[in-house]
């Protein structure tokens, strides 16, 4: 019988670490992306961020052979592919808005 321990609420496991460390990386690309929407500068940081973010998030998920509360770090995994998702959706608005292909100037 093979059973899965949960894990304690306070460990940092390496799946809840890197998941912290993907969502550094995503919500600093949200905070360099909403100023490079507005500004049109920021727009490579938060594009840069939020792919780390996405492309750890995903690895965290992938790797991870339990549900919420078994200390594989799901949980955030998921929260930094939103997170991620939601930077490079705004750096990439950036990008276009600088380069005249949405709402710029013709």
């Amino acid at each position: 019988m093979n059973v899965l321990a949960a894990a304690s609420t306070y460990d940092l496991t390496p799946g809840r670490l890197w998941s912290l460390i993907a969502v550094v990386f995503g919500v600093a690309g949200v905070v360099a992306g909403v100023p490079a929407v507005r500004r049109g500068r920021g727009a490579i940081v938060a594009v840069a961020g939020g792919l780390a973010a996405v492309v750890i998030g995903g690895w965290v998920v992938a790797a991870a052979k339990g549900g919420p509360g078994t200390g594989y770090g799901i949980v955030g995994g998921y929260v930094d592919l939103v997170i991620g998702a939601a930077a490079l959706v705004l750096g990439g608005l950036s990008m276009a808005r600088s380069r005249g292909f949405v709402g710029g100037r013709r």
